[in-house]
């Protein structure tokens, strides 16, 4: 976790360089003259270094986030499970407490009975005490007494089975009542015992269920953390996606400067050639050269194909062709909702979807400027076409050419696929004039 927060802070930290770096592009000069094409050109080359390094930063980004994705899912899954095991605790809880309440109450019957039974016992013994003692203590009621009362040896006879019984009855009361109290305080001490068993499962069980509190806990804070992470680097993310559109505008901004600086020295060279040559006719050849220079620039390229594609002529004659093989357009060039900053935003192309794995092919023919990876375009590959028009080709599976290299239009460039950030399988395509993204379907048709 501590290794996490301290990768927010790397990442704040770059993130306030693309800040620092996107003020010092504002306060470059913007004025053609005031700069050599070379270091316009070494200026681009450290901006095109600062992007690809922040491309790494926001990849790793992406992985922190994905990972912390998955560290929650983990712990809501663990939390689910120790609550899952205390609702079945607390059941058993409540069961045993039953159990216990009701053995109290059993218990408390058997007391009942207990005490019932020791009373009558002790009233039988005491009753018979006094009897005996009262018949000792007076004649007339001891059993000689009883005995010499009688007339004859019969009667005799009869008060002495008479004696017998009585003394057996009482003494058949008391071992009854004795045996009974005897059962009472045997069923009385088995349900204490069971009561005391179930008392000691109680506390194993609360004793566990404490357990299994203190891992909620424990895993409630670890979940509050990650949830902090991630909203950290959710923010960090939803900044760099701002700060990186501003860069990649900047940096469209310095390549058109760099094609004016150009321009502006190849115009002044061309001005003091022709000061220095005063034969016409070298003039005229020179103009024929620059002419038939431009025309080919501008013209259908002799190599290459169209791939089976439609083309289309815009309002200049120059001829485009269709990218790649599409039915509908997803997602039109304009305005629209920005998922983001939750305000409209321009959308600068149009979204074409195919199926994963379709030919994308060079609209015009030029020079490739751009062939890389971008967290948000994925493998994209951007064409210079000479004239102040270019084309870019986002979200591919990969590309099959390389920057620098020159591509003739309907030569294939790459893939269809849905890298970077991409919902599905599309093609961005996207033209500008002049440093303007435009309308591309005013030029496929």
């Amino acid at each position: 976790m501590k290794n996490k927060r301290v990768w927010i802070s790397v990442v704040a930290g770059v993130m306030a360089a693309v800040m620092i770096l996107t003020l010092i592009i504002g306060i470059l000069p913007h004025d053609a003259e005031a700069a050599s094409s070379g270091a316009l050109k070494q200026q681009l080359d450290e901006l095109q270094a600062q992007k690809d390094e922040i491309t790494g930063k926001l990849d790793e980004l992406e992985k922190q986030q994905s990972e912390n994705l998955s560290d929650i899912e983990a712990i809501i899954a663990q939390k689910d499970l120790i609550d899952q095991q205390v609702a079945l605790l607390y059941a058993e809880v409540q069961n045993v407490n039953d159990q216990i309440a009701a053995y109290d109450l059993l218990i408390a019957d058997k007391q009942e009975e207990l005490d019932e039974a020791e009373a009558r016992l002790a009233e039988l013994n005491e009753q018979n005490k006094e009897r005996i003692r009262a018949m000792e203590e007076e004649g007339e009621l001891s059993y000689w007494a009883v005995l010499f009362q009688a007339n004859d040896f019969s009667e005799l006879l009869d008060r002495m089975n008479m004696i017998q019984e009585i003394a057996a009855a009482d003494q058949r009361r008391l071992e009854e009542m004795a045996q009974v109290a005897q059962e009472v305080e045997r069923v009385r001490q088995e349900l204490q015992a069971e009561k005391d068993a179930l008392q000691l499962v109680k506390e194993d069980l609360l004793q566990t269920q404490a357990e299994l509190d203190a891992k909620n806990a424990e895993a409630d804070a670890i979940l509050a953390e990650l949830l902090v992470v991630a909203g950290d680097l959710d923010a960090l993310h939803d900044q760099f996606e701002v700060e990186e559109e501003a860069f990649l505008d900047q940096l469209l901004q310095k390549e058109e400067e760099y094609k004016d600086a150009l321009a502006y020295e190849e115009s002044s060279r061309q001005q003091s050639i022709h000061q220095s040559i005063q034969e016409s006719s070298i003039q005229a050849s020179i103009q024929e050269s620059i002419e038939a220079s431009r025309d080919q620039a501008t013209s259908k390229p002799s190599q290459g194909g169209d791939g089976g594609h439609s083309s289309n002529m815009d309002a200049d004659g120059i001829r485009w062709i269709t990218p790649c093989t599409y039915s509908y357009v997803s997602s039109p060039f304009g305005y629209r909702w920005h998922p983001v900053t939750g305000e409209w935003a321009m959308h600068k192309g149009v979204d074409l979807p195919a199926p994963k794995g379709t030919p994308i092919y060079a609209s015009r023919s030029g020079f490739v400027t751009i062939a890389t990876y971008h967290y948000t375009a994925g493998n994209y590959v951007k064409i210079d076409h000479q004239d102040g028009y270019s084309s870019v080709y986002m979200h591919m599976t990969h590309f099959v050419v390389e920057k620098g290299e020159y591509v003739n239009a309907g030569q294939l460039i790459g893939y269809v696929g849905s890298t970077g950030r991409s919902k599905g399988n599309h093609l961005h395509f996207g033209i500008s004039y002049n440093g303007t993204y435009v309308n591309p379907m005013d030029y496929i048709g």
